[in-house]
């Protein structure tokens, strides 16, 4: 995905792979096309991009456009913004290439479209940095040779910096009685430096499945170290998995770790 801090309308354009307007912000944007969008959909409620890989979003929307105005005569697609209006003067995130329409009628255009998020450093791509994570409105934008049109307010998305968590209990077998110790890890994906880093000072959960059963209780909540590190002890008592449970942020998912069996003699 293109990520724009744009400053002038050229950059928006430019975004779409449009010739650009050299039009500076500060001035008057020409008229876009005479059109408007419904049904803009982002199609996911969470956006989870990991540490490298590219992440590829589908997109559905609805252009109305007067009967004499070619569909060819200009591109359009979905873009997400942050604020309570959306202004291409603020960072917006657009896909690589205009949305694909198909004529519904003479005036009604039925389109998709794709969204990439990259996470990783390349030459030709603005990518995603950690501010970047939350939650993101969703619009769409039209761009004409003389200028563009923008619509809001077509719901919410979030995009998520990816998490893992992992448990280790210790020792095993174990006598009836005896301590049992949990560490484990919580991180999540950090896009500014395209690794897994340590989520710190975060409440997980130590749970306990009993074996036969399907169902996991929590035992106690402690917070990760200023490394994402998890430690505890528990008694054991009979055999079963031990696992942290993470409920996930505002940037962040939730997370399982996997169960860790325990041979309780």
């Amino acid at each position: 995905m293109r990520v724009r801090a744009t400053t002038t309308v050229a950059a928006v354009i430019g975004a779409v792979a449009l010739s650009a307007l050299a039009v500076p912000t500060a001035q008057a944007a020409p008229a876009g096309p005479a059109v408007t969008f419904s049904n803009v959909k982002v199609n996911s409620k969470a956006v989870v991009v990991g540490p490298t890989a590219k992440v590829t979003v589908s997109a559905s929307y609805t252009v109305t456009k007067p009967a004499n105005l070619s569909a060819a005569s200009f591109d359009s697609g979905p873009v997400l913004y942050r604020g309570s209006t959306l202004s291409v003067e603020t960072r917006i995130l657009i896909g690589d290439e205009p949305g694909t329409c198909t004529a519904a009628s003479a005036t009604v255009l039925k389109c998709t479209a794709k969204i990439q998020f990259r996470p990783a450093e390349s030459a030709d791509h603005d990518d995603l940095v950690n501010s970047d994570a939350g939650t993101w409105n969703i619009g769409a934008l039209a761009v004409g040779d003389d200028g563009f049109t923008t619509k809001g307010g077509f719901g919410t998305v979030k995009l998520l910096r990816a998490s893992k968590l992992t448990a280790n209990a210790t020792p095993e077998p174990v006598q009836k009685g005896k301590t049992v110790t949990v560490t484990g890890k919580l991180s999540r994906a950090n896009w500014d430096s395209n690794t897994y880093a340590g989520y710190s000072t975060q409440p997980v959960k130590l749970q306990f499945r009993k074996k036969g059963s399907s169902t996991y209780t929590t035992v106690k909540t402690i917070k990760t170290s200023t490394t994402g590190a998890l430690k505890t002890t528990v008694k054991a008592t009979v055999d079963g998995y031990f696992r942290y449970s993470f409920a996930g942020t505002s940037t962040t998912p939730a997370a399982n770790a996997t169960g860790d069996y325990i041979d309780v003699r």
